[in-house]
């Protein structure tokens, strides 16, 4: 459960460092910039915790998949991107996908 956590953590950070990406228009502008890789060295960092206790290669699945749902959820209510039908079911597949994983 603990790994669950910190992976949820991780994915959170990597997605806070992709809005941090975006806002940097191409690392050009320097506060978002230090952002994005503040970020980044946060979500790895927390990634690494999490798979002392969990496979690699399930560890890698839910965290992108995590990234994928909230990188959507954040695109729409931050930055104010279209949210369609075939981005909600997209995402929905790797939330199912991911849940496999867990299980098995």
């Amino acid at each position: 459960m603990v790994s669950l956590l910190l992976a949820l953590a991780a994915a959170g950070a990597y997605v806070a460092g992709g809005v941090f990406m975006k806002e940097s228009a191409g690392l050009t502008r320097w506060p978002p910039a230090l952002g994005v890789f503040a970020c980044f060295v946060a979500g790895s960092a927390l990634q690494a915790v999490s798979m002392r206790d969990s496979d690699m290669s399930a560890n890698y699945v839910i965290v992108l998949g995590l990234e994928a749902a909230l990188a959507l959820a954040l695109g729409a209510v931050v930055l104010g991107e279209p949210v369609s039908w075939t981005k909600l079911a997209g995402v929905g597949l790797v939330v199912a996908g991911v849940a496999i994983l867990r299980v098995v």
